[in-house]
């Protein structure tokens, strides 16, 4: 399952959101997204987790936990609509 995680604190490495969904299971990976231009954490990321019981734990878990000092949101990730023209 594909894990959407927002409001993150933008100094949150990739290993520490990796290491807060272990806890509820097998991890496949994790993404924080990144401005293109800076480098700067976007603020969100993306979590794949290759058992979705595990997943919905993790999600029900974690939503509304603080992480790094931020509360984040975490919820099953939508499946991406392509807007480009």
């Amino acid at each position: 399952m594909n894990i959407f995680v927002a409001k993150l604190n933008y100094d949150t490495e990739e290993t520490k959101l990796r290491e807060a969904f272990e806890v509820y299971g097998e991890v496949d990976s994790a993404k924080i997204i990144s401005d293109k231009f800076s480098g700067r954490s976007k603020g969100f990321g993306f979590v794949e987790m290759l058992n979705d019981e595990e997943a919905m734990t993790a999600i029900a878990e974690l939503n509304d936990s603080e992480l790094d000092g931020r509360t984040v949101v975490v919820k099953k990730a939508k499946p991406r609509e392509d807007n480009r023209r």
